[in-house]
């Protein structure tokens, strides 16, 4: 039995924990915020499933406010279904969705029981890291549309956008690169085993000889998928590089292992030697083994994104009749779409110019249109970053990426989404651009004059034995020399402590696309900071009332009138009123999108809400010291002031700013919003000329264009698709994310929002992650010289090379792993 009551104080939510501002609903003697959260309980309960409640106080998550019957009915579209689905056999459909709601192992534990709350629901498994469940289900019993929504009535809503439509769903491990570094490996081990008795001074008989011939067959059928199977990725990456007339890291590794797989052929054949077999398939396996590890801390994060990530897949297409198309919505329209589920749906990408679509609160608009409703009010801010609402009315040009606040609106599209402004915005060559930088990073640059310098000797010492008449002491000098002085110690130290730093990042919520980044990130001096949604939390912000106190009546009519308003910052005020209760005497509610709302309380009684024009006042221009936003507030003829908000910044901002002033970075601040508080952030940044207000995109990537053309290196750190060409632009450019699957623009890394402040520590770590670099290849040096004074005099014995190479390679394997978790320990 269960029964709703009016709050007179605040009371959390069993399930969820949110306060219960209008109503709560008494069920089982505990208090439920809706009624999604009383159904999650119900089936819970009945299932015997209640210690879920006995992992967290409060683990589950409210539904969607903004949910409406027939939000998933694309599902069940053949087009969609086709490729949304992974697996089906007629009976079982296998899919993978993204849940950006689950949070914890409460939630796991409840997803993982689906089956149980859901005739048709076979399995489901949690992939916790990546945020994604997988489910069996049985189409006959539910639609995938009905799937969705009991995920989303529980609290758990799919994030399902147009690039999952469009994608090919593949598996993100590289399984070709687990064969070749299977096959090496198998290799190495068994030619190095079989090597042993020539390491010794083994097989002086003319038995041992003939188990040395037979091994070295055996070595060279392992070696031969190890060559032209396994290290084809060398080959190929030279190759590439070659024939764009620069030589890479990988030029010289495949020059060594094709010289030291021609050698030990050419040695065994002719019965002159052993062969290097061991060394060559060493090299590989080695080279695999670190960039598979590399590559695997960052393959759980998807950044090859564009529009498609944002987009929805498909919007509710209105009849095309010439009434729907001239005549505008009035708000009992408004009323009717934004509950009536049987308009039929269409994939945003099948929009033709000409076609009437419905967009409700809070969806995207995924296509320039015109507006055939009389008003909308839409929120720019994933385009430009500005943070409050724009009024449009009829007939005036809305553009693709702007978020309908308030009632269901009717749109006529204009131009296809392929066509759109935000689309164009996104395929510009600066947000796509491939900066060329192998030849600036320290392992090019190292690499560079390495190869030429072993190149040059290798030719000395061939050069000098040929003139001293002895060609096969030229030859194995300079064969010896490729073998041993190979870079592969030098992309072993790059790579082994790129990885293990990648990996230290992720742990502390830092998710960069290569390791070429941290590179770049270690050479930063100027931090570009947007604020909007970076500096600043979302849908967060400090309200305080200046003017005559309110009495207890009229923070009753406040909060209720805020309530009855679509504007951000109605709601903020209205958050700030919660434990107020409502005033019921209101009558005449009429709201003016982007102005104010205004309300009768009696016959003679008008109250106003909103902008200083709107309540009748002149307000002065905003200055440095008076830049937030307000909303003001009159009783009858009485003016009685106004509510101030103050954008709430995040966590330790200033320790952030201050900590990267110490190290003598300069900060810039760019932001699409209009100035607001200039004190406090010229006081953060120390200079209010660091500070840039109501910019454009193009303004933002102009700006770090000149400071990159006055020699600085600039790190780029933003959260909007507005930022996407500076991001592109600087030199590194970081997203910030409070959810980092939700939003990744093209950037070289993701910060989820609540770590901002370890930046500094990431930069410092990015620094020892270079001296790392170095000191390895010191270490590989000294085995090079002694390798190579040897070699030069064409007497170095293939034991020695099969004993150096593979200590060489252990050696700083062993060293960088032990060394950035020291420089990690000191800098987090």
């Amino acid at each position: 039995m269960s029964q709703s009551i009016s709050p007179t104080v605040e009371v959390a939510c069993y399930h969820c924990g949110a306060d219960c501002e209008e109503t709560v609903i008494v069920h089982d003697d505990k208090p439920f915020c809706c009624e999604g959260c009383k159904l999650v309980y119900e089936l819970l309960q009945e299932n015997e499933l209640c210690s879920y409640y006995d992992f967290t106080k409060n683990p589950g998550v409210s539904p969607d406010k903004n949910y409406y019957k027939g939000k998933y009915a694309y599902l069940d579209l053949p087009e969609v279904h086709q490729r949304i689905i992974q697996f089906t056999d007629g009976r079982q459909t296998h899919i993978n969705w993204y849940l950006p709601q689950m949070h914890c192992s409460s939630c796991v534990y409840l997803l993982e029981n689906l089956h149980r709350l859901q005739e048709g629901v076979i399995s489901a498994v949690v992939n916790f890291p990546e945020k994604r469940v997988r489910i069996i289900v049985d189409e006959e019993k539910i639609k995938l549309s009905q799937l969705a929504e009991l995920l989303t009535y529980i609290g758990y809503e799919p994030y399902i956008s147009l690039q999952d439509v469009e994608s090919d769903q593949s598996p993100k491990t590289n399984r070709t690169r687990l064969y070749k570094i299977g096959i090496s490996g198998f290799a190495f081990g068994n030619v190095m085993m079989m090597s042993f008795p020539d390491y010794f001074g083994l097989g002086d008989t003319q038995t041992d000889q003939k188990l040395q011939s037979l091994f070295s067959i055996f070595s060279v059928v392992l070696a031969l998928p190890v060559f032209f199977y396994a290290a084809s990725d060398f080959f190929v990456s030279a190759w590439k590089a070659i024939r764009k007339r620069y030589l890479n890291i990988d030029a010289p590794i495949a020059l060594a292992i094709l010289v030291t797989f021609v050698r030990s052929l050419y040695e065994i054949g002719t019965q002159t030697g052993v062969g290097y077999l061991d060394s060559m398939t060493g090299i590989v396996f080695f080279m695999l083994l670190g960039r598979y590890f590399q590559d695997k801390t960052y393959s759980v994060i998807s950044f090859d994104r564009d529009y498609k990530s944002y987009f929805p897949v498909a919007v509710t297409l209105l009849q095309k009749s010439k009434s729907t198309a001239e005549k505008p919505m009035d708000e009992t329209q408004n009323a009717h779409y934004a509950v009536n589920a049987e308009e039929p749906q269409i994939m945003v990408t099948d929009l033709q110019a000409g076609d009437h679509i419905l967009i409700r609160n809070k969806e995207l608009i995924p296509a320039d249109a015109r507006l055939v409703s009389e008003r909308a009010m839409i929120d720019y801010s994933f385009v430009s970053g500005e943070s409050e609402p724009v009024e449009k009315t009829r007939n005036e040009i809305i553009y693709a990426g702007g978020r309908q606040v308030g009632g269901a609106i009717e749109l006529e599209v204009t131009k296809r989404v392929s066509q759109s402004y935000l689309t164009q915005l996104w395929n510009k060559d600066s947000f796509t651009q491939n900066n060329q930088k192998q030849d600036r990073d320290l392992v090019a640059q190292i690499n560079r004059y390495f190869t030429w310098t072993v190149l040059g000797l290798g030719l000395a010492g061939l050069v000098f034995w040929i003139w001293a008449g002895d060609l096969p002491r030229g030859i194995n000098a300079i064969t010896t020399i490729l073998i041993v002085a190979c870079p592969c110690a030098l992309l072993l130290s790059d790579t082994f402590t790129n990885g293990n730093i990648l990996g230290m990042f992720g742990k502390h919520k830092f998710y960069l696309k290569n390791a070429k980044v941290i590179e770049s990130l270690s050479e930063i001096d100027t931090v570009v900071f947007d604020k909007t949604g970076t500096l600043t939390l979302p849908d967060a912000g400090q309200i305080q009332f200046k003017g005559t106190p309110l009495t207890r009546i009229q923070q009753r009519i406040v909060r209720t009138m805020c309530e009855q308003s679509s504007h951000p910052l109605s709601r903020l005020i209205s958050k700030s009123l919660a434990a107020v209760p409502k005033e019921t005497a209101l009558t005449g509610f009429q709201e003016i999108e982007g102005k104010g709302i205004m309300a009768n309380l009696g016959e003679n009684c008008l109250i106003k809400l909103g902008s200083a024009a709107f309540v009748g006042l002149v307000e002065a221009p905003a200055t440095a010291s008076n830049a937030h936003s307000r909303v003001y507030f009159s009783f009858g003829e009485q003016q009685v002031g106004y509510f101030e908000i103050h954008s709430y910044y995040r966590d330790n901002l200033s320790d952030t700013l201050q900590a990267l002033k110490h190290k003598n970075y300069q900060t810039y601040l760019l932001s699409g919003d209009k100035p607001t508080d200039v004190v406090l952030l010229g006081h953060l940044f120390g200079d209010a000329t660091h500070l840039h207000f109501n910019q454009k995109p193009e303004d933002k990537l102009i700006f770090i264009e000149q400071l990159q053309q006055k020699g600085r290196k600039v790190l780029m750190v933003g959260d909007g698709l507005n930022d996407a060409g500076a991001l592109v632009q600087s030199n590194v450019g970081i997203a910030v994310s409070d959810n980092i699957n939700n939003f990744s623009p093209a950037c070289d890394g993701i910060l989820e929002g609540s770590h901002l402040s370890f930046l500094p520590q990431y930069v410092r770590l990015a620094k020892a992650g270079r001296s790392i670099v170095v000191q390895s290849f010191i270490i590989s040096v000294v085995y090079n010289i002694i390798g190579l004074s040897f070699a030069l005099t064409g007497t170095l014995a293939p034991v020695i090379a099969a004993i150096l190479m593979p200590a060489s390679s252990i050696s700083i394997v062993l060293y960088t792993t032990i060394a950035s978790r020291i420089a990690t320990a000191r800098a987090l």
